[in-house]
């Protein structure tokens, strides 16, 4: 079980014993799992777990960070991208913490907080180790080029109608991202969120393809992950939930614009199994942070709508505690908890 920056201090330790050990572990890399202190690398690929499949925001994520440190040579071994779906990310998590190897790590996002509280995954946040959260996108509500649902008005109209009515597709399990993203404007619209008809689909790339199919009537997703087809006539975009236009899908107005009043963000990050020594995740956090500083990086970042919002790995860990309580409140509310029926 990761510790958080509060549990780091609030063991018994004097204020400078405290500040010569974190001083230790920010300087030199080495931490309390090390006996002599010094820094740590890599002896063997690094494996980077996207617990999607291939197209998605995770996959996404996992292929452009990994080619991006490797480039710039910021990691001493070569990084493996491997895609676990299942479970709405839990077959991935499992894969991760199964190992217990500091060289297994998984790109990470809301349903880390969310799918624990709504099913049987059998592992939470808790269980990994926070390394650095990277970036910040928005969700974006998109139908097929044909559909009759000209706008964000038209959709909320037809919900009104009987919530049941339109299949809404997303790339991760009940009660995650994608879910809440569509239940928590649907809610705020004044329309039931417990009626509402979502398909789960195992990655974005997924619910976007059978979103063009016409097999749904919808999706929410990453717009990072929608933009293409959007762009290509292949979907339209009805709304995004930034809290104003974005430069991804500038054209596409917001949700509030739209007269529904939310707004929600998608954050990503990157996390490791749950028993890293502090020098293990020094190593990691310097190449994340060196990371966000490379052309390539902002390039692609730029080109993919994403926008940098790093933390470190005990900020990481106090976020993801938070953000944890506030998912609990909000499946709560929008009777998504388990046990709620």
């Amino acid at each position: 079980m990761f510790r958080t920056l509060a549990a780091r201090l609030s063991a018994p330790v004097s204020v400078g014993a405290s500040l010569v050990l974190l001083a230790t572990g920010c300087g030199s890399g080495g931490g309390a799992g090390d006996s002599d202190g010094g820094a740590w690398a890599p002896e063997k690929p690094i494996e980077m777990v996207a617990p999607a499949a291939t197209g998605g925001g995770w996959d996404t994520l996992a292929r452009t960070s990994s080619r991006v440190l490797e480039k710039n040579d910021l990691v001493d071994q070569p990084i493996q991208v491997v895609n676990k779906p299942g479970g709405g990310g839990a077959v991935g998590w499992a894969y991760v913490a199964g190992a217990a190897e500091p060289t297994r790590l998984f790109v990470t996002s809301p349903p880390i907080t969310l799918v624990p509280l709504t099913s049987e995954s059998g592992h939470s946040h808790e269980d990994f180790t926070p390394i650095s959260r990277l970036m910040t996108e928005y969700m974006v509500y998109v139908v097929p080029a044909d559909s009759p649902l000209k706008s964000m008005g038209d959709l909320v109209d037809k919900l009104k109608e009987d919530p049941s009515s339109l299949s809404v597709a997303g790339g991760s399990a009940p009660g995650s991202m994608d879910h809440v993203a569509f239940a928590g404007a649907m809610n705020a619209a004044g329309i039931d969120p417990k009626g509402l008809k979502y398909v789960p689909y195992d990655g974005g790339g997924e619910a976007l393809t059978q979103t063009v199919g016409g097999h749904v009537d919808a999706s929410v997703i990453g717009a990072s992950e929608a933009a293409g087809l959007v762009e290509s006539g292949d979907l339209r975009a009805l709304a995004v939930s930034a809290p104003e236009r974005t430069d991804t899908l500038p054209e596409v107005p917001t949700l509030r614009e739209e007269g529904v009043d939310y707004t929600y963000d998608l954050w990503r990050g990157v996390m490791g199994p749950g028993d890293m020594t502090d020098a293990q995740v020094a190593y990691y956090e310097k190449a994340y942070k060196r990371m966000l500083e490379q052309k390539q990086w902002k390039s692609e970042a730029k080109k993919l709508g994403w926008e940098t919002s790093y933390m470190d790995s005990d900020e990481f860990g106090s976020f993801l505690d938070k953000s944890s309580e506030d998912a609990e409140k909000l499946l709560g509310e929008i009777g998504l908890q388990k046990g709620q029926g």
